[in-house]
Parts: structure tokens; sequence; C-alpha cells
């Protein structure tokens, strides 16, 4: 693992303001929630009770509040994002092969990559790698460098390459595609909050990773070159307490 991927000890006299930050945001996000919860459900309700109108007038106001619940329901999407990302992350660790992590990644996620003409392949060592890791966490890393590996291939497929191997008590989990690569000027950017390129995106994928493998006390680097694809490795310590 790289020497930088150790938390300093101004990383550790920073931990209990970030806990009290996580905390305040975890209870300001549902303060947020519950009413637009309300709201959304009002929403609902009077799309349906407008649905006993048939008439042109009537339609018109349906579309409108359908317009308001789909932007409701977007405030709500992007509100749990920032909750991944700034909320209280409370790891529950357990020993955990990540061979076997990325043997039922590849099953679950194949399907989509294949529907993607996307050929998902694997190299994984025929031994063990365990780690004390948060295993839900650590999927939803995965998961979301797999998607987002995926959709910058969609157009004209591609392959997709999952890959672990282990060293003077580390792993290192690499995921790599042959996509369109990520342009220079941008890759400075990838980690930043609400930086994105896609029109739809949140911008909060690529830091919530991040977090998750640096709140295991790992890192996370990037390497691509445009034309030829990208590829992003996760080192994990195998001997956390």
């Amino acid at each position: 693992m790289p020497d930088d991927c150790n938390i300093t000890p101004d990383a550790e006299n920073a931990r209990p303001q970030w806990e009290e930050l996580s905390h305040l945001v975890n209870g300001l996000a549902h303060e947020i929630k519950n009413p637009l919860s309300t709201v959304r459900l009002n929403l609902r309700l009077l799309s349906e009770d407008l649905a006993r109108f048939d008439d042109a007038e009537h339609d018109r106001i349906r579309r409108r509040l359908q317009l308001v619940a789909d932007e409701a329901q977007r405030v709500e999407d992007t509100l749990r994002d920032f909750l991944h990302f700034a909320g209280k992350v409370d790891l529950s660790l357990e020993q955990a092969d990540v061979v076997d992590i990325l043997d039922e990644l590849q099953d679950f996620f194949a399907p989509q990559a294949s529907a993607c003409n996307v050929v998902l392949r694997t190299s994984l060592p025929d031994h063990p790698v365990v780690c004390r890791l948060d295993v839900g966490l650590i999927q939803q890393a995965l998961l979301n460098l797999m998607l987002n590996a995926t959709q910058a291939m969609s157009t004209s497929g591609g392959e997709l390459l999952l890959r672990v191997t282990d060293s003077d008590g580390s792993a290192s989990i690499e995921v790599t595609d042959t996509g369109p690569g990520i342009p220079p000027e941008d890759i400075e950017h990838i980690f930043d909050a609400y930086w994105s390129t896609k029109p739809d995106g949140s911008g909060l994928g690529l830091p919530t990773v991040r977090r998750i493998v640096r709140e295991h006390r790992g890192q996370l680097t990037v390497d691509s070159e445009p034309g030829k694809g990208t590829r992003f490795v996760m080192f994990l310590p195998c001997d956390a307490e």
C-alpha cells in the first residue's frame, strides 16, 4: 500500500470535529426529509383527486403537479446522496475475503454489463485475501466504480476488468475499463463534491467512494488515458484493528 494511506496525527485530531459535523448533517437531513416526504405524498393524493376529471384544464394541472413531484423526488435523491457522502459512517467491520466479494459482484453485475455491451472479466488470486471490512460499504463503493465504468462504455461497449492482488499486509482492488478515458483537465476535479460531467449526475459518487476507502484507512487512486480507458485502485490494509 502507498505510504500516504495512513491517517496522520492531524487527521486523527480532526476526526472529532468531522464526527460532530456529520451528526449535525444527519440531523438537518432528517429534518428536511420528513416534510419532503409529506409534500410528495400530498402531491400524489392531489394528482389522484384530479384524475377524476377528464378535461384539458385538469390535465394541465396534473402535468404541473407531476413536474413538482419530479423535482421533489430529485431533491430527495440528492439528499440521500449527500447523506452517503457527508453523514456519519459507522463501520460494521468483519473478517471478509475480498476474493469472495469480487466473485459475488461479478455474478450480480454481469447481466447489467452484458446489456451495455460490456464484457466483464475478473483476475482473482486462488487464495483468500482476508481483511477487516464493512462488506456492505465496500460493495457499494465498488458498484459505484463499476457503474461509472459501464456508463462510460455504454456507447460502443468495451471491457471491464476486476482484479485483486495482495502483498505486505494489504489488498488492492482494481477496476479498469477500456472506455474513452478522463481528460487530463478533469482528473483533478473528479473527487470534488458536486462536480460532474453527467447532465443528471449528483457529483457525489466518487467523493463517497473515496470517503468509504479512507474510513477503512485505505487509499483510492486513479490513472486514465484519453482514448484508452481508466483504472481505479483501492488499497486496503488487511491488518486494520
